[in-house]
């Protein structure tokens, strides 16, 4: 552990393109599920998904067929389920190690993580999308592999990002008081949610999402503008 503290960033919206996951990595999902699905059906993992799945429904009877219809909606409507997110993240692994897709994030991030690393500061990742999808797009970059740069990563199976309690865990794994994190999100939800488990808080506005005014976050358009070292940001000094 550093004596500078811990920054947990948010990938959609925040490093990476909103558009680049939802016009990308969701739809090669759903071209690629019924027949992942079908070709990996004697993988446990697989299975444990579809388990899984059939129980958020409530449909323990349902077939293969029957869920991965299911699931094609649930990636439709953009459902933030573990199961759901870890079938993407094996599709997704598939399709760069194919060289079918490569990772995106902001020009601005991997400069400023490395600086921040530098600077003594832990880095880690919160993301609707599983730990397996994260390590993904943070390892095929055009500014190569950031994922030496992060000590470590969290996904819904911790909590639900608009929970407290899921921030409140995610202090505790990190081993720092909630004052010393600073979390960097486009999503005031999660911003609020964060700040309640006594966090700090930057909000990200890349121009996609829609900041409501008032929010009462400290806002920025770029991780070169945000210095956690001197800019207040964390509420523990």
């Amino acid at each position: 552990m550093t004596g500078q503290g811990a920054i947990v960033t948010d990938i959609e919206g925040t490093t990476s393109s909103i558009s680049f996951v939802k016009d990308q990595l969701f739809p090669y999902a759903r071209r690629r599920l019924a027949a992942f699905v079908a070709d990996n059906a004697a993988s446990a993992e697989v299975q444990e998904c579809l388990r899984q799945s059939r129980e958020l429904a409530g449909l323990a009877e349902a077939s293969d067929d029957e869920v991965v219809e299911m699931l094609a909606r649930w990636i439709d409507e953009d459902r933030k389920v573990t199961p759901l997110k870890t079938l993407q993240g094996l599709m997704w692994a598939e399709g760069f190690a194919a060289g079918e897709l490569s990772g995106h994030v902001y020009s601005d991030v991997a400069d400023a993580l490395r600086a921040w690393r530098a600077a003594g500061f832990l880095l880690w990742v919160f993301s609707s999308g599983s730990i397996k999808g994260q390590k993904l797009i943070y390892g095929h970059t055009a500014f190569g592999d950031l994922n030496p740069l992060f000590s470590g990563y969290f996904d819904t199976a911790t909590g639900p990002k608009l929970a407290a309690s899921s921030y409140a865990a995610i202090a505790k794994a990190i081993g720092l008081p909630p004052g010393r994190i600073l979390f960097l999100s486009d999503h005031t939800g999660e911003l609020n949610a964060a700040r309640a488990a006594g966090f700090g808080t930057a909000a990200l506005n890349r121009g996609e999402t829609i900041l409501p005014e008032g929010h009462g976050h400290p806002e920025f358009n770029s991780f070169a503008d945000i210095d956690p070292r001197g800019g207040g940001l964390f509420p523990l000094p």
